[in-house]
């Protein structure tokens, strides 16, 4: 097992990496959080479907009294709405401040059902068992909460740091095609931030392969943790170096935001936020055109991506309403090379939207 762990003021806990991991999840949080604490399992239908049963199975075998929960599954449900749908399931069921949630999918389900944990009865444990890439590799580290408003992503949240993130690299298999490669580059945005091992090894495999190598799929969950661990480490809130890892995030959200989130899976749109926002680096001498070239060729190398169709005034106004702006000025996390990244404002305008009419030609689905 891979023992990695995250130290915050927050709190301190484990990310515990291991194929098998689910069948043993009710004893280690039996464990750690005693046999007295009731769990309720926040999940969406198709999770449930394919692993309900074995970490209900687990968690039972361990005496730990649990009940599932269920809310819609995609990013259009990321709302208030449903936070407060789920809320008000705590209460029918007898949930009190001694409660704990157990947040059981995706990047989606992590961040609504830690920011239920947050707030209910003004806070109460929380567990992350991420079933998808993108949620073991980055969402479910850190504490990162919160819901999208119609105005742009993630603008309603809090900081929530979990007791244990349990990940089980098993649960990948079930996963489409699509979406594994969509969390995939999350792990290249962490090479590029700090591993250029990790980068490297990104850069000459393809998706369909990785996903067949258990030990090198959990070497690459594993780096990408440590990298995202070290940061949070650093600077837990975001007001320093925790912001390089928004890089391919501030024009990736603005694009997901244009779509109503129904376009792009969040991997995908951060990736073309990474080859927009290289190609920003490059225009601003941050780095050259050929390692521009390099990342979109490495990107694009895991498998094409939706076409873009937005308009760069369309992505440009959304861009306003990020939480990255500060004082009207938009900060944008932008590469030097493979494991050099820095947080920059007053990017020209014309750079951006430059870049941003760029990805209408990259190679599309």
């Amino acid at each position: 097992m891979i023992r990695i762990p995250v130290a915050t003021q927050g709190g301190a806990y484990e990310a515990m990496i291991e194929n098998g991991l689910l069948q043993r999840a009710g004893a280690v949080l039996r464990d750690l959080l005693g046999r007295d604490r009731r769990l309720f399992v926040v999940t969406v239908p198709p999770v449930k479907r394919r692993w309900g049963k074995m970490l209900m199975a687990s968690l039972s075998a361990a005496r730990c009294v649990a009940k599932m929960i269920e809310m819609p599954d995609g990013e259009p449900h990321k709302r208030l709405a449903t936070l407060e749908r789920l809320a008000g399931q705590l209460v029918h069921l007898g949930a009190d401040r001694n409660a704990g949630i157990v947040a059981f999918g995706g990047g989606v389900v992590g961040d609504v059902a830690g920011f239920l944990a947050s707030v209910y009865m003004r806070g109460i444990d929380l567990v992350q068992i991420p079933t998808t890439v993108l949620a073991q590799v980055d969402a479910s580290i850190g504490g990162k909460t919160g819901v999208n408003l119609t105005a742009g992503k993630n603008l309603v949240g809090s900081f929530r740091q979990p007791k244990v993130i349990l990940i089980d690299p098993h649960l990948l298999s079930t996963l489409p095609a699509r979406e594994f490669r969509s969390g995939l580059y999350e792990s290249l945005k962490c090479g590029i931030i700090g591993s250029p091992a990790l980068f490297d090894l990104l850069e000459k495999v393809n998706s369909a392969s990785l996903r067949q190598d258990a030990s090198k799929l959990e070497w690459v969950i594993g780096e990408s943790v440590k990298i995202k661990a070290r940061i949070v480490l650093l600077d837990e809130r975001e007001t320093g170096v925790r912001q390089l890892l928004n890089f391919g995030h501030t024009i990736g959200h603005a694009l997901e935001a244009q779509s109503r989130y129904r376009r792009y899976l969040h991997g995908e749109a951060v990736a073309l936020g990474m080859v927009a926002e290289t190609r920003i680096a490059a225009a601003m001498g941050k780095c050259d055109e050929g390692f521009a070239d390099r990342m979109t060729d490495a990107i694009l190398g895991l498998g094409s991506l939706p076409s873009v169709t937005a308009s760069s005034a369309q992505v440009m106004g959304l861009l306003k309403h990020d939480k990255k702006t500060r004082d009207g000025s938009v900060h944008f996390a932008l590469p030097r090379g493979v494991g050099a990244v820095e947080v920059v404002r007053d990017v020209p305008e014309n750079a951006v939207k430059k870049a941003i009419d760029g990805l209408r030609s990259l190679r599309s689905n």
